[in-house]
C-alpha cells in the first residue's frame, strides 16, 4: 500500500513515540545551552589563572560563537546528504571532544581553538535537531515542538549558571568543562538508540534500507506500512544539485534572503539584550546587584517565552504569532529604559522582554523548516542560523562602538527595537508553502500562510 506518509503524520494526533523524539531534541538543546555559555560562566576564573587581558578574554568569549556560525553555515548543510540523525551524532562527538579537552587545556590559545571546535559541533546540532523536531511533529503541534527546543536552550543556560557556581567553588573552572563534556558524551548512545532518522530524509534521499526504516517508524506511530517507496517530491533530491544553488534559485531566492534578514536582525537584537542589559541598567542608574537581577529575570522570562509561542501557534498561524512577538518586543524595548526609575516596573518589563525576545528566536527556528523542501531543509535552517550568528557577533561590537560615541542606554534600546521591527517586516513578506492545520475535537481548519 502506498500513500503519502508525510500527509498522514501531518494530520494525525501526536503519538508517544513522536513526543519522545521531540524530547530528545529538547535535551540536546539543554546541553547546547550549557555548552555555549560555559565560557561566560568560567570567564572570571580562567582570566585570573592565566592573567588574561580584556581583549584576549573577549576573543575566548567569541570563539564559541564563531564556531557555531561555521557549524551552521558549513557543517549543518551536510545533514541533507548524510542524514539529520547522523549529523547530530557526528556533532555530539565534536562538541563533547571540545568540552573534555577544554578541561585540560594549558593556554588561552588551546582553549580558544577548543571553544571553536565545540561551537562547530553545537552549530550542527542546533540546525539538525530543530529540523527533526519539525519533521516528526504533526502540523498542529509543529510550532510547539520546535519552540520547546529553544526552551531547552534557555533551561540549559539557566541551570548551567547554577551548576557552574557549585562546581567552581569546590573543584575549579576545569570541572565545569569536564561536567559539560561528560553530559554531552552521555547522550550519544541515547541518540543512537532512540532518535529516529528524519522521515523526510528517508523518503527523499532513499539511503540503504530506507523502506524498512520507514515502515518500522510507521508501525511505531500507528500508520500502515508502505509496499514501495513513493517518488521523491523534490527534484533537488533526485538530481543531487547544489544545495546552495537551490536556496538561491529564482523561485526560492526571495524567501532565503528574507529568512537571512530576519535571523540577522532578530539575533542582533537578542544578543544585545542578553549581553548588555545588566551593564546598561547600571548605566541607567541601578546598582550592580539590581542590574544582575534584571539580567536574570530576562533569562527566566525566556524559558516561558518559547513555550508560550509554541502553545499559541497550535491555535493561530505561526507566522502571525511570530510577527506579533517581534512587534511587542520592539515596543517593550522602547519603553524599557525610562521605567528604570521604578525598580519593580523595570523588573517586570525585563521579564516580559525576556519572554518576547526569546520567543522571536524560537519562532524563527519553528517557521524556517516550513519555507524549504525536505531535500534542502537542513541547509536552509543551517544557513539561517549561521547568518543570525553573524548578527550575534556584530551586536556587541556595534553596541560598544556606539557607547564610545556617547549613545545613551535609551538610544541603544530604541536601535534594537528597530532591528526587531525590521525582522517582523521580513517575516511578514515570507511565503510559507506548507499548510498550517489547526485541529479541534470536531473540526479541522486548514490555513495557509503567505
Amino acid at each position: 500500500m502506498t500513500f503519502d506518509l508525510r500527509e498522514r503524520i501531518d494530520h494525525s494526533p501526536m503519538t508517544r513515540y513522536q513526543w519522545g523524539a521531540v524530547a530528545i531534541c529538547v535535551l540536546l538543546n539543554v546541553l547546547d545551552g550549557f555548552d555555549v555559555l560555559v565560557m561566560a560562566f568560567t570567564a572570571q576564573s580562567v582570566s585570573k589563572e592565566w592573567a588574561l587581558s580584556g581583549s584576549v578574554l573577549g576573543l575566548l568569549l567569541s570563539a564559541g560563537l564563531f564556531g557555531m556560525a561555521a557549524g551552521s553555515l558549513f557543517l549543518a548543510p551536510w545533514a541533507d546528504t548524510i542524514g539529520r540523525r547522523a549529523m547530530i551524532l557526528l556533532c555530539l562527538v565534536l562538541a563533547s571532544t571540545g568540552m573534555l579537552l577544554s578541561a585540560i587545556s594549558q593556554s588561552a590559545m588551546q582553549l580558544g581553538l577548543l571553544r571553536a571546535l565545540t561551537g562547530i559541533g553545537i552549530g550542527g546540532i542546533l540546525a539538525s535537531s530543530n529540523v527533526i523536531a519539525s519533521e516528526y511533529a504533526s502540523t498542529r503541534w509543529r510550532g510547539l515542538a520546535v519552540s520547546l527546543n529553544s526552551t531547552g536552550y534557555a533551561i540549559g543556560a539557566t541551570l548551567g549558571g547554577i551548576i557552574a557556581v557549585v562546581l567552581q567553588t569546590s573543584y575549579g573552572w576545569r570541572s565545569v568543562f569536564l561536567f559539560g563534556g561528560l553530559c554531552t558524551a552521555a547522550i550519544i548512545p541515547v541518540v543512537y538508540l532512540r532518535l529516529p532518522e528524519s522521515i523526510d530524509f528517508l523518503l527523499e534521499r532513499r539511503p540503504a534500507k530506507a523502506l524498512e526504516r520507514i515502515n518500522a517508524f510507521a508501525a511505531k506511530v500507528g500508520q500502515d506500512s508502505l509496499t514501495v517507496l513513493p517518488e521523491p517530491r523534490a527534484k533537488e533530491a533526485a538530481e543531487g544539485g547544489s544545495k546552495m544553488r537551490a536556496l538561491l534559485a529564482p523561485q526560492q531566492r526571495r524567501n532565503t534572503l528574507l529568512v537571512w534578514s530576519a535571523f540577522f536582525m532578530a539575533m542582533f537584537g537578542f544578543y544585545f539584550v542578553t549581553s548588555w542589559t545588566p551593564k546598561l541598567l547600571v548605566e541607567a542608574g541601578m546598582s550592580a546587584n539590581e542590574g544582575v537581577t534584571g539580567g536574570v529575570l530576562l533569562n527566566l522570562g525566556g524559558i516561558f517565552g518559547a513555550t508560550l509561542l509554541g502553545a499559541l501557534s497550535a491555535r493561530f498561524a505561526l507566522k502571525r504569532v511570530l510577527i506579533a512577538y517581534m512587534l511587542v518586543a520592539g515596543v517593550l524595548l522602547t519603553v524599557f529604559v525610562p521605567t528604570t526609575a521604578t525598580i519593580v516596573l523595570a523588573f517586570a518589563l525585563g521579564a516580559l522582554i525576556g519572554v518576547f525576545v526569546n520567543g522571536c528566536i524560537a519562532g524563527l527556528y519553528a517557521i524556517t523548516p516550513s519555507v524549504y523542501a525536505p531535500a534542502v531543509r537542513a541547509t536552509g535552517v543551517g544557513w539561517g542560523i549561521g547568518i543570525g550568528r553573524i548578527g550575534a557577533i556584530a551586536s556587541p561590537i556595534v553596541a560598544g562602538a556606539l557607547l564610545d560615541l556617547h549613545w545613551s542606554p535609551a538610544q541603544l534600546y530604541v536601535l534594537v527595537a528597530v532591528s526587531f521591527g525590521l525582522a517582523a517586516l521580513a517575516v511578514s513578506r515570507l511565503r510559507v508553502e506548507r499548510t498550517e492545520v489547526h485541529t479541534t475535537a470536531t473540526t479541522e481548519v486548514s490555513l495557509t500562510t503567505h
